[in-house]
C-alpha cells in the first residue's frame, strides 16, 4: 500500500512539473476590430503573437479576440486597454478624436506615400514628439496604411469639381476635414461599417487604402477607384498597437524585453510592409473585376495639393491653439518621412 501510494505521489508530482513547464507565466488578451482574415490581422499581428510566444518558449501566451469579440465597437478600443478590460489593442488613432493630436500631423493631406516607409517614419516621430499622449498607456508600436484611394459608385472621381455632392466615408476627423474641402459630403466612420453603408446607400463611396478592400469586398461594391501618381497619396490612417500600462510593468523583466524587442520600429516595419503587400493583392482585384482604375496624373494632382492647404494651415492653427507648435510637428512630420525614403 504504501508503495501504491508513493508512486502515486510520485506520478502527481511529475504531473504538476510538467504543467508548470507548460503553463504561460503571463496570458494577454488581444483585442482588435477586423477579422482573422484580414491582412493586418493575417500579415501583422498573426506572426508577432507567433515570435513572441515562440521568444518566451510559452511563458507569454497572447489570446488574440478579431472583430471586437469582447464587446463594444472599435472606438472604444484605446479605452478598454487603458483601463484594464483587455491587454493589448490595435486601432485606427484616429477613432478617439482629439487624443493624439501629435500624430494627426501624418494624416494630412499628401504626407505619406508606401505603408512601410511612412510606418517607421512615424514611429520614430511618436517617440521623439508624440509619447505624452500615451502616458496613460504602454504603446508598443505605430504604423499607417498604404496611399488613400477613392472608391465611389459609378464613374471614377477624376477631377476635384466630382466630388461635389458625393457622401464619402472618412475614417478620422482630419481626413473627413479634407473630404469636405474638397466638395464631398464627409460621414465620419470605423470601416467595418462601410460595406453594409455602401450597400444601403448610406454612402456612395469611400476613402480607404487597397489592402482593406479586399475584406470588405469593396470591388463589389463600388465601381471606381481613384488614386494619384507619385510618392505621395491623398492621405492616410495612423494605428496603434496599445498595451495596458499596468499589465506591461507586471511582467517580469525577461519578457518585457521580449516584448521590448518586438515593438517599436520593429512593429512598424513588420506592420507597414503587411499594408503594402496587400495594396498589390487590392489593386490586382479591382482591376480584375471590371472596375475603372485611375491615377490622377502628376500635373492635375498639383491642383489637389494646392485645394488642401487651407486643411494643413487650419491644423497648424488649432494645434497653435492648443499650446503645441503646430508648425514644428509638420514640419518634423515631413523630416521624418523624408528621411525614410
Amino acid at each position: 500500500m504504501k508503495r501504491f501510494l508513493s508512486i502515486i505521489a510520485t506520478t502527481m508530482t511529475v504531473a504538476l512539473a510538467v504543467g508548470s513547464a507548460n503553463a504561460a507565466d503571463v496570458t494577454l488578451r488581444f483585442h482588435q476590430f477586423l477579422s482573422l482574415k484580414a491582412d493586418i490581422p493575417a500579415r501583422g499581428i498573426e506572426p508577432w503573437i507567433k515570435k513572441i510566444e515562440e521568444e518566451s518558449n510559452g511563458r507569454i501566451k497572447i489570446e488574440h479576440y478579431p472583430s471586437m469579440q469582447l464587446g463594444g465597437a472599435p472606438p472604444s478600443l484605446y479605452g478598454q486597454a487603458r483601463d484594464g478590460v483587455v491587454d493589448i489593442i490595435w486601432t485606427v488613432l484616429g477613432y478617439t478624436p482629439g487624443l493624439f493630436p501629435t500624430a494627426e500631423a501624418f494624416e494630412l493631406p499628401f504626407m505619406t506615400g508606401d505603408a512601410e516607409s511612412s510606418s517607421v517614419a512615424l514611429q520614430k516621430y511618436m517617440e521623439a514628439y508624440g509619447m505624452d499622449d500615451f502616458k496613460d498607456v504602454h504603446p508598443l508600436g505605430f504604423h499607417t496604411h498604404g496611399p488613400g484611394i477613392m472608391h465611389v459608385k459609378g464613374p471614377a472621381i477624376k477631377q476635384i469639381s466630382d466630388l461635389k455632392g458625393k457622401k464619402l466615408r472618412g475614417p478620422t476627423r482630419v481626413i473627413t476635414g479634407m473630404l469636405g474641402e474638397l466638395g464631398a459630403t464627409p460621414v465620419g466612420m470605423p470601416v467595418p461599417a462601410v460595406p453594409e453603408s455602401l450597400s444601403k446607400g448610406v454612402i456612395d463611396g469611400a476613402v480607404i487604402p487597397y489592402e482593406v478592400s479586399v475584406p470588405l469586398k469593396i470591388a463589389q461594391l463600388t465601381d471606381s477607384h481613384t488614386g494619384f501618381e507619385g510618392d505621395t497619396g491623398l492621405y492616410t490612417a495612423t494605428f496603434g498597437v496599445i498595451m495596458n500600462k499596468q499589465a506591461y510593468e507586471n511582467m517580469p523583466a525577461d519578457l518585457r524585453a521580449i516584448m521590448d524587442k518586438h515593438s517599436g520600429v520593429a512593429m512598424a516595419r513588420l506592420f507597414g510592409r503587411a499594408m503594402d503587400e496587400a495594396d498589390v493583392n487590392g489593386l490586382r482585384i479591382a482591376k480584375e473585376s471590371g472596375n475603372e482604375v485611375v491615377e490622377i496624373s502628376m500635373a492635375d494632382k498639383a491642383k489637389w495639393v494646392e485645394a488642401v492647404q487651407p486643411v494643413i494651415d487650419g491644423w497648424i492653427a488649432e494645434m497653435n491653439g492648443k499650446g503645441l507648435d503646430g508648425q514644428g510637428l509638420y514640419d518634423a512630420a515631413k523630416a521624418a518621412i523624408a528621411a525614410e525614403k
